[in-house]
């Protein structure tokens, strides 16, 4: 097995497992289907297209920085008629950024990682409002495992986020990993989350269950300020500045 990550950074994100009507969600992270939809453009499938091997894929994500929930009201109207359709409220994840991993065959994840460099339907963030500000493209890990992989990466938050953390030599962060038929079990079955793709069609969406457990790992924190890390000066001791009094007591 090898794992694929990518970068998910931008203004905005949405991740919705689930919405109903004319209110849009967003889940706090990357969900499976809309990672695979990712991959799906980026090999120029269409929507009816077969996604068998790409929800075969172990998925992961580790939250580098969580962003900001945001809410937005959006009006639209239909073209022939011109007549307006019901207010849309729509959640997006504001300045975040993920590290997803896709575990499986290396064949597949080579024939993805071209497609992610050089794509033929250009990458969104959940939503086509929503484009990556970052280059996505973390690399191909052969005979890796994702749980190692993703710990192993070094922390993608941006700058401006990791000032604020510059006086932690190691920053905590939350992994959520899908779990496996080989899964010893040691964590619990997980949560059941309904991401798992099964088709794209426009006329007949579906999605099934699959299991996530959460795990916390600690990692560098290559902007951390060493300034303090000096060692302070010796004491100061007065006793040593004194002169001897004379046998006069001058």
């Amino acid at each position: 097995m090898s794992v694929l990550t990518l970068r998910l950074a931008g203004p905005l994100q949405a991740w919705g497992s689930s919405a109903r009507f004319a209110r849009r969600t967003t889940d706090s992270a990357p969900t499976k289907s809309g990672v695979v939809g990712l991959l799906a453009a980026a090999l120029g499938r269409p929507r009816d297209g077969d996604l068998s091997d790409l929800a075969a894929l172990r998925f992961g994500v580790r939250i580098d920085q969580p962003g900001t929930r945001i809410r937005d009201f959006q009006t639209a109207h239909h073209d022939d008629t011109g007549k307006s359709m019901p207010v849309s409220e729509r959640f997006y994840l504001a300045d975040a950024v993920f590290v997803a991993g896709l575990e499986g065959d290396e064949d597949l994840l080579v024939h993805l990682l071209a497609a992610v460099r050089n794509p033929v339907f250009l990458p969104f963030l959940g939503r086509r409002s929503c484009p990556p500000s970052r280059n996505i493209d973390l690399g191909l890990h052969p005979g890796a495992e994702l749980a190692a992989t993703l710990a192993a990466h070094e922390w993608q938050a941006s700058d401006w986020y990791c000032r604020r953390r510059r006086k932690d030599e190691s920053v905590d962060l939350t992994m959520l990993l899908e779990t496996g038929p080989d899964d010893d079990g040691a964590e619990g079955p997980g949560d059941a989350v309904r991401d798992q793709p099964i088709s794209f069609d426009p006329r007949h969406r579906r999605y099934g269950l699959r299991g996530v457990v959460a795990r916390t790992v600690t990692v560098p924190n290559p902007r951390a300020d060493r300034r303090n890390e000096r060692s302070a000066p010796a004491p100061h001791n007065p006793v040593g500045h004194l002169t001897p009094l004379n046998r006069d007591g001058a």
